[in-house]
Formats: C-alpha cells, structure tokens, sequence
C-alpha cells in the first residue's frame, strides 16, 4: 500500500506541470498573444501526457481559429489552412469530450465561433469569384472557354465544402446558444446554391429542405420551393412533391409555378420526345384514365407527326401514331363535350392525306413529262397512280370519324366563341370533302354515288347556317 501511495505522489508533479501549461496557454490565448500561444501549443502538442486531455485539441483550434482571422490570412490560402487545422484539431477534441463541456468556457466558445466566420468567409470569397467567372464563359471561346468553365466548376465546389463546414459550426453555435438564432439562413442559403452549381444537387436539396421547412419566404426564397417541387418530382418521390408545391402554393399564391401539377412536370422537365412520352407515360401507369395526362401524350406526338416545318418524321412513327390515337380517345372518354382530342385527330389524318395528294399531283405531272400523246401511260405509272389514290382516300377517311364526333359536340352546345365556329366550320368543310371523295371513288356505282353526293350536300349546307 505505502507503494501505490509513493506512485501516486511521484504522478502529481507531472499532472500540475501539464495543468499549468494548459492554464499558461489559454491566458496568453485571452490576451490575444495568438502567436506566443501558438508557439506554445505547437511545441507542447509533441507531449503525450499534454495531448492526453481535451483541452489541448480546444487549445489548438481556438489558437489556430483565431491567427485564421487575422485581416492578412482570411480569406487566403495561409488563413484556410489555418481554419483547417484548427476544425481537425476541434474533431479531436469533441471525439474526446462529446459532452463539450470545456464549451462553457467563454474564451473557447471563440474557437468554433472563429472557424465558422473563417469558413464563411472565405467561401463567399470562392462564391464571389465564381459568380464573376460565370459572367466571363459567357465572352470566352474555345480553349479559353474550356480552362474557364474548369476553373468555375472548381470555385463551385470549394465555395460548397467551405459552407458545408460553416453550415455544421453554425448548427453547433445555435445548439449551445452562442448563436442565439433558431437556424442560420444565411449559411444555408448559400450551401445550397452553392451545392446546387457543383452539381451536389442531393446536398442543395438538404440546405433548401431546412429552409422550406422553416417556411422561410420572400423576395429571393421561391426559388428554394421550386427547385425541391423539380427535384423530388425526378426523384419520383411524391410524397415531398406535393409537400413542397403545397408550400409553395401557400407561401407564393401569385406564382403559377406551383399550380403546375405532375403532368406538367413530366412534360417540362424533358427535352427529348421520347423522355416527354415515357415520363407521361409514367403517370399514367398509376392514374391510367387521368384526363389531362392522355391530351398531352397524344399533344406531344401530334407534334412530332405534324411538325411545322418539314423534315423527317420519327422512325417510329406508326407507333407513336398509334399511342396517339389511344391518348387522343382516352382524353375524349375522360372529359364528355369536349371536342379539342377529335379535332386534332382530324387534323392529323387530313395532314397526312395532303401529303400523299402532293404525291399524287407530283407523280401526276411526272407521268404526263415521260407520256407521249396519243399513247397510255404505263402500267407502272398507272399502278403507282391508283396506289396514291387508294392511299389518299384512306387518310381522308379516317378523318370522317373524329370531325363528326367534333361536329356532333359543337351542335350540343349554345353560342360558339370566334374560335369554336372556325373549329366547327373547318370539322363540316372537310367532312363534305370526305364525301365528294367517295362520291368520285364510286364511279360505276350510281347508288352509292347518289349516297355520298347527298351526304356531301349535308355537309356543305350545315356550312353555311355557321355563321
């Protein structure tokens, strides 16, 4: 026993040195003698007995946080690294004392405190940087451009990972009442942005969740509910979509942004066609009779079918033609007195049947060129010529169906605005043509030529009572 006492007494003189030492250093670190007390801990740090205790990793980052501020290192390489020692140093010391009660100490609640502003700091700095960088690529060219573009992406990025850090001292800072704030929105705001423009998209939407959450608004924050509504609608995480449009809504009721609904989204988030139609596909697998979905599938195909100017069509068209018809007849189904998905189905067999006339007239002119008087055509051209025929009047035909079912909808209804009675007119005038077609078709057949000549009178004078 009189041993272990002798032991006990021999350990006290060296645990009262490193107490002291500690005491010697935080005081020169209260008179702000930043470069004493770094000489001090840096030497006292190779000491196991000094580093076994917590406080000399609070030392180190307190120390380290505070030369980090001084107006010739922040915001500069010397004053980063700085920060960055001082935030592993910090690390050290919470792995060690995960209670942080040492944090009580009014001297150390500087040392987090100092890395924040230093990591604020200096990723604004990045942030700045960056932003005057995105205003050059837009004057750069060719190898100039690129190096830009790689330099930016490069400012993006360290300006994130410095308000990442900034971001989890400010939760530390408020969680113990230094910062007497219920969320810093500052830190957060730029973390986002600057998360969203080096492509860390799922971190952006961490920062703007917590902001969205809070509900912040304003001027400047809708942009947060938009970019969660966009993101978790690609994510095809409903649940947070029609959370955050909800928010948005309720915070923003002027934007039309968040009256937006799904197909909406599943349309304007693509570019290319076939992404527009599966994404719009994709909504009508769970919500296969929704109206609005199966107008725009046969919308987006329509015009693909039918572009404005000419090119080439899909090589799918067939089948595209197909989901076309089915969109266009689902929409009908699902909205009665609507006329809008048989006028454009109309519209799209009267297109093609153009088309195939010009053919026709082409190979028409062509066949009379190489023709001789007085001798008959070939019988490759007059076959080619009855093909064109047959095909016309296919197209044509298959136009009947939709503008009557048009016509019929237009005939229910009271007075017609400027636009329904062009619609209608339109429906009718083409329905007579369908039936002056036919008529021509029935040569040799009296009967039915007197049918479709009668239904072709039909037509022409419901044409004229529109009006």
């Amino acid at each position: 026993m009189k041993r272990i006492l002798f032991l006990l007494t021999m350990s006290l003189p060296a645990f009262l040195v490193n107490a002291q030492k500690y005491d010697e250093i935080k005081t020169k670190l209260t008179l702000s003698k930043y470069t004493d007390a770094k000489a001090d801990v840096d030497k006292a740090m190779t000491n196991a007995k000094f580093t076994s205790k917590p406080e000399a990793y609070l030392l180190k980052a307190s120390i380290y946080a505070a030369i980090s501020m001084d107006e010739d290192k922040k915001g500069k390489a010397t004053g980063d690294q700085l920060a960055t020692e001082a935030d592993v140093a910090f690390k050290k010391y919470k792995e060690m004392e995960p209670g942080m009660e040492l944090m009580e100490d009014l001297i150390y609640k500087n040392g987090p405190t100092n890395i924040y502003y230093n990591y604020y700091t200096s990723g604004y700095a990045d942030y700045d940087t960056a932003n005057k960088l995105e205003k050059k690529k837009k004057l750069a060219k060719g190898e100039e451009l690129a190096a830009v573009t790689e330099l930016t992406n490069k400012k993006w990025l360290t300006s994130y990972e410095k308000f990442k850090k900034a971001s989890e001292y400010a939760d530390l800072l408020i969680s113990k009442k230094i910062f007497e704030i219920p969320l810093d929105t500052n830190v957060l705001i730029l973390a986002g942005v600057t998360a969203e423009n080096s492509n860390n998209k799922d971190q952006a939407v961490k920062y703007y969740g917590r902001l969205a959450d809070s509900k912040i608004s304003g001027e400047g924050f809708e942009s947060i509910y938009r970019y969660l509504v966009s993101y978790y609608f690609g994510k095809k995480d409903m649940t947070n979509f029609d959370k955050y449009k909800a928010l948005g809504k309720q915070l923003y009721p002027k934007s039309d942004y968040f009256n937006f609904d799904k197909v909406d989204f599943a349309v304007g988030l693509q570019e290319k066609l076939d992404d527009k139609i599966k994404a719009v596909e994709e909504v009508l697998v769970t919500d296969p009779a929704n109206f609005k979905a199966n107008e725009v599938l046969g919308e987006i195909i329509f015009d693909a079918l039918n572009p404005k100017e000419e090119g080439a069509l899909p090589a799918n068209a067939a089948d595209l033609e197909k989901k076309m018809i089915g969109g266009f007849n689902k929409a009908a189904a699902a909205k009665a007195g609507y006329e809008i998905p048989y006028l454009y189905l109309g519209d799209h067999f009267i297109n093609k049947a153009v088309k195939v006339n010009k053919e026709r007239e082409d190979h028409a002119a062509e066949m009379k060129a190489r023709t001789k008087p007085g001798t008959m055509a070939s019988k490759e051209d007059i076959a080619k010529r009855d093909a064109l025929d047959k095909k016309y009047s296919t197209e044509l035909e298959q136009a009947q169906e939709p503008y009557e079912k048009a016509v019929a909808i237009f005939q229910t209804k009271g007075t017609l605005e400027m636009r329904d009675k062009q619609q209608y007119k339109k429906a009718v005038s083409y329905l007579a043509d369908i039936s002056a077609n036919k008529k021509v078709q029935a040569k040799g057949k009296p009967a039915d030529q007197a049918k479709y000549a009668a239904e072709e009178k039909k037509w022409n004078d419901l044409w004229e009572t529109i009006k």
